[in-house]
Parts: C-alpha cells; structure tokens; sequence
C-alpha cells in the first residue's frame, strides 16, 4: 500500500484505488457493504471525493479483508466490536512494516558491501 504524496482535501477514487492497489469498482462495492465506514462526499454530477477520514476507513477495511483474509461479514463485525481500537492496530501495523522495509533495505545495503570487500579486509586486530 503506498503513502499519500500529497496533502488534499478531496482524492478521486482513481487516486484512492491506485494507493491501494485495488480497482475503483471494489472501492464501490465497500462503499455498499460498509456504508457507516465508507461514505465518500459525492459532487453534483455523483463524482466520489474521499477524505483523509474515507482513506483511513478504507485502510480499515482492506486490513481486515485483504491482509487478514476476514469475510465482509467477519470485516463489519470486527469493526463493530472494536470501534477506534482497530485504528490504532492498524496504524501501529503500518509503522511496524515501514520499520521492517527500512531494515530489509539497510541489510541489503550490508550484504551487498560485504560482498564488495576484500577477502579477510577488516578482520585484524
């Protein structure tokens, strides 16, 4: 899942489906199946605009659906039950796989200076 580049007010639901990853038509099928969470402002002419608010629900949802493999039903009773807890959960996840992917990137920076050394190079005392 990728961060947003920029601060807006309102994102498009392309915008909104390509920092997922999934298609505009599973957005509005969540929109339908979570109508308390999802409940995009919609224009005069039925354009969905997404808030910061709608992006954090919707990181919810694909949480649970996508990453845990939960049913929609399993999804909306989990959010139930757990209310402003499963943000939390979610976001202390999200920074636990930033900390992992800056760690996977300083090992290979590692590895691939290891490998660049000589052999026996800074091994004496």
């Amino acid at each position: 899942m990728k961060a947003l580049a920029n601060k807006k007010i309102y994102y498009s639901i392309r915008e909104v489906a390509a920092l997922f990853g999934v298609n505009e038509s599973l957005l509005r099928f969540w929109e339908k199946e979570f109508p308390k969470q999802i409940a995009p402002r919609k224009t005069a002419k039925g354009t969905r605009q997404y808030t910061e608010q709608d992006i954090e629900n919707i990181r919810l949802v694909y949480h649970l659906v996508k990453e845990r493999k939960m049913s929609l039903s399993g999804a909306r009773d989990s959010l139930k039950a757990t209310g402003g807890k499963m943000v939390e959960k979610v976001q202390i996840i999200d920074r636990l796989k930033a900390v992992r992917d800056e760690l996977a990137a300083m090992k290979k920076e590692l590895d691939e200076a290891l490998k660049a050394m000589p052999v026996g190079a800074g091994l004496e005392k």
